[in-house]
C-alpha cells in the first residue's frame, strides 16, 4: 500500500498541475488582454505589461488552485474506477478510509502551498504592484507620450498631440487647462519638447497661440508666443496618501498591528478579521474540495453510463458550499466575533466527505435500514 500511496499521490498532483495551468491561462488571457490595451495604450512599454503580468499571477494562482483541487480528485479516481484498479484494492480488502490517506495527504499539500500564497506571496506581489501603478501614475511623460488621441492627465486638462517624430518632438500640441475655476486657457502649439529636469517636467511649446477665457466677464484674449515653457509636474499629484491596504498587507504585518489596523487602514475590524482568517480557511477548504471529489465518485455503483451522475453531485456540493463561504464572509464583515463562521464551509465539507467515506465502508446499513421499515 506504501508504493500504491506513492503512486495515487504522484497522480494526484500531476493532474493537479496541469488542470491549474490550464486554469491559470485561461484566467491570465482573460486579464491579459485587458491589462495590454490598458497599458499599452498609456504608453507603457512591453516590459512594463510582462512585469504586472508576473506580479498578478500569485492572486490568480490562489483564485483557481481549490477547482483544479477538486479536478485533480475527480479525474484520477474517475479513471482509476475505469482502469478497475479500485476494483482490484477494494477486493483485497483496502476500506475506503484506507483508500482516502493519499487523497487527505494531496489536500493537505496543496492547503500548504496556498497558505504561502495567502499569507505571503499574494500580499508581497500585491504591494510591489500597487507601487508600480503609483510609479506610472506620476510618470507624467508616458502618458503624454500617446499620438492622435486626447489624453486627460486630470479631469481638468486634456492633451493632444498629432505625431511624435523619432527625435521625440511633438506636433501639432493642444493643451486644455481648466484648473483654474475663474479662467479656462487654450494653448496651441505646432511643435513642443518635453523636458525633464529632477523631478519636474516641462512642456516647451513653440510657435503656438494662447487663448484665455475669463468665465465671469466672458471674456476672450489671445497672445501668440514664439516658445512658452509649460510646468506639467503640478498635473498629476505626488503627494499620495499613504493608507494601509489590507489585502496588501503580509499575516504577520496585520497580527502584530492588530489594534491600529483599522484606523490605518480605514477599515472596520469585521473586514480586517474576514480578510485574515480566509487567509487560513481557503488553504484547509482545498482539504475538502479533494476528499468530496474522492468520496462522492467512491460511492457511485457500477454504470455503462459512466460516474456523470456523481461528478454532477460532487460539483454541486462545492458550489454549494463556495457560495456559502461568500454568504458568511458578508456576516463576519459586519461582526468580527463571527469569524469562526468563516471556517464552517470546510468543516461541513469534511463532514459530508466522513459520511460518504462512512457509506462506502458499511453499505449494507441503508439494506438493512430498508427491511426494518418493511417489516414495521
Amino acid at each position: 500500500m506504501a508504493k500504491f500511496d506513492r503512486y495515487m499521490l504522484s497522480q494526484l498532483l500531476v493532474l493537479f498541475g496541469f488542470f491549474a495551468l490550464v486554469l491559470v491561462s485561461i484566467f491570465w488571457i482573460n486579464r491579459a488582454v485587458v491589462l495590454f490595451d490598458r497599458l499599452i495604450g498609456d504608453g507603457q512599454t512591453a516590459l512594463v505589461f510582462l512585469e504586472f503580468t508576473a506580479l498578478g499571477l500569485p492572486s490568480l494562482i490562489a483564485t483557481v488552485l481549490p477547482i483544479a483541487t477538486f479536478a485533480s480528485a475527480v479525474y484520477v479516481i474517475n479513471r482509476m474506477t475505469t482502469d478497475s484498479e479500485l476494483t482490484a484494492l477494494q477486493a483485497t480488502g483496502t476500506g475506503p478510509w484506507r483508500l482516502a490517506r493519499p487523497v487527505l495527504v494531496f489536500g493537505i499539500c496543496v492547503a500548504l502551498f496556498m497558505a504561502t500564497l495567502s499569507n505571503v506571496l499574494v500580499p508581497l506581489a500585491q504591494s510591489q504592484l500597487k507601487e508600480r501603478e503609483q510609479e506610472i501614475v506620476k510618470n507624467v511623460t508616458s502618458r503624454l507620450l500617446t499620438e492622435g488621441t486626447f489624453l486627460h492627465p486630470t479631469s481638468q486638462v486634456t492633451f493632444y498631440t498629432r505625431t511624435i517624430d523619432a527625435e521625440g518632438v511633438l506636433h501639432d500640441v493642444f493643451v486644455s487647462d481648466r484648473r483654474n475655476p475663474d479662467q479656462g486657457i487654450i494653448y496651441t502649439a505646432s511643435q513642443a519638447y518635453l523636458i525633464r529636469g529632477g523631478e519636474g517636467t516641462t512642456l516647451i511649446m513653440v510657435d503656438g497661440l494662447a487663448q484665455r477665457l475669463e468665465r465671469n466677464s466672458q471674456r476672450l484674449t489671445t497672445a501668440k508666443f514664439a516658445d512658452f515653457s509649460f510646468d506639467i509636474s503640478g498635473l498629476v499629484s505626488k503627494n499620495v496618501e499613504e493608507i494601509m491596504n489590507i489585502s496588501n498587507t503580509t499575516t504577520f504585518a496585520l497580527l502584530a498591528n492588530w489594534s491600529s489596523n483599522s484606523e490605518r487602514s480605514g477599515k472596520s475590524a469585521g473586514q480586517i478579521a474576514e480578510e485574515l482568517h480566509s487567509r487560513f480557511s481557503r488553504p484547509l477548504f482545498c482539504i475538502a474540495a479533494a476528499l468530496i471529489g474522492f468520496a462522492t465518485l467512491l460511492i457511485g455503483g457500477f454504470s455503462r453510463f459512466g460516474v456523470w451522475r456523481e461528478i454532477g453531485l460532487a460539483f454541486g456540493l462545492l458550489i454549494f458550499l463556495d457560495g456559502l463561504r461568500g454568504t458568511l464572509s458578508s456576516q463576519v464583515d459586519a461582526n468580527a466575533q463571527l469569524w469562526p463562521l468563516l471556517y464552517l464551509p470546510t468543516v461541513i465539507g469534511l463532514l459530508i466527505a466522513s459520511l460518504m467515506l462512512w457509506h462506502a465502508a458499511n453499505p449494507a446499513w441503508l439494506a438493512r435500514l430498508k427491511r426494518r421499515k418493511a417489516a414495521t
